[in-house]
């Protein structure tokens, strides 16, 4: 079986190339001491703003940190906050979905209204109002929009549950008097986690997304550390005279994101072609 469903996702170019670019990427943060030719906080006034050259690969930065350095020390940045954020929403909108869709009743009606209320307001506004009155840092980053990303999750799994809860293999299940944690664990988890595993593919781009739009506005990762998101801050105000300060970790925003998005959809295919 798994031999066909990787079958099937080879086929789709694409989605395997963004899961390759995805791997050069996790390779790199996993070896970033020895990828980075600098540390990089490591500053060197005489070199400042320099352009792409064969000592600074990518130019240097206004402190004269090595960009190149920079850009690698953050994919790990990137990456800890899209699996960690939706790790915690995929637990949260998972339980909340099966639960929901299993009980029904008054329990359905008070967790959807939770749902429709968090659906109410602008995601990242909601976001930016919490880490408000927070101390901005990577691990309330974090938090955070794990915390709030977890509503359109509850509804995609309340509806797959909602069509297991009246398949034969429930119902057996139910009348040969097994409990409803293993009913949840053994019948309904494994046949909603397809979808589930799309979902969260397609959130750990808006995670590194919405972290990088709150570092870019001086409320996620705090200096020294890299950040894409706090290279772009730096980079805006040299934007005429130092284009690579901003046009580099734009470029890796737009192509991590752009990878995610291509594997979520090589995901949804694939785990979907029966249908």
């Amino acid at each position: 079986m798994i031999k066909l469903y990787f079958g099937r996702f080879t086929k789709n170019k694409l989605a395997f190339g963004g899961a390759l670019l995805l791997a050069a990427l996790t390779l790199c943060a996993l070896a970033a001491p020895l990828v980075a030719p600098y540390e990089p906080a490591q500053q060197d006034l005489t070199h400042r703003l320099m352009p792409p050259s064969a000592a600074h690969l990518l130019g240097t930065d206004d402190l004269g940190r090595d960009v190149f350095s920079r850009l690698v020390y953050g994919i790990r940045i990137s990456l800890t906050v899209g699996f960690v954020a939706v790790g915690i929403a995929t637990i949260i909108g998972t339980l909340l979905g099966i639960v929901s869709g299993y009980f029904g009743g008054i329990v359905d009606v008070i967790i959807m209204r939770a749902v429709d209320i968090m659906l109410c307001f602008p995601t990242f506004f909601l976001i930016l109002l919490v880490i408000a009155f927070l101390e901005p840092g990577i691990y309330n980053v974090m938090i955070v929009i794990g915390l709030t990303s977890w509503p359109g999750l509850t509804r995609l799994v309340r509806a797959e549950t909602l069509s297991l809860r009246h398949r034969e293999f429930v119902q057996a299940a139910e009348l040969l008097g097994l409990s409803r944690r293993r009913i949840f664990l053994v019948h309904i988890l494994p046949n909603v986690i397809s979808p589930v595993i799309v979902s969260a593919t397609l959130g750990i781009a808006d995670a590194i997304l919405t972290e990088s739009g709150l570092s870019f506005l001086g409320l996620g990762v705090q200096p020294p550390g890299s950040s894409w998101g706090q290279m772009l801050t730096a980079g805006k105000d040299y934007i005429y005279v130092a284009w690579w300060l901003s046009v580099f970790p734009g470029i890796a925003i737009l192509f991590t994101a752009l990878s995610f998005n291509l594997l979520g959809e090589g995901l949804r295919d694939t785990l979907h072609s029966r249908q």
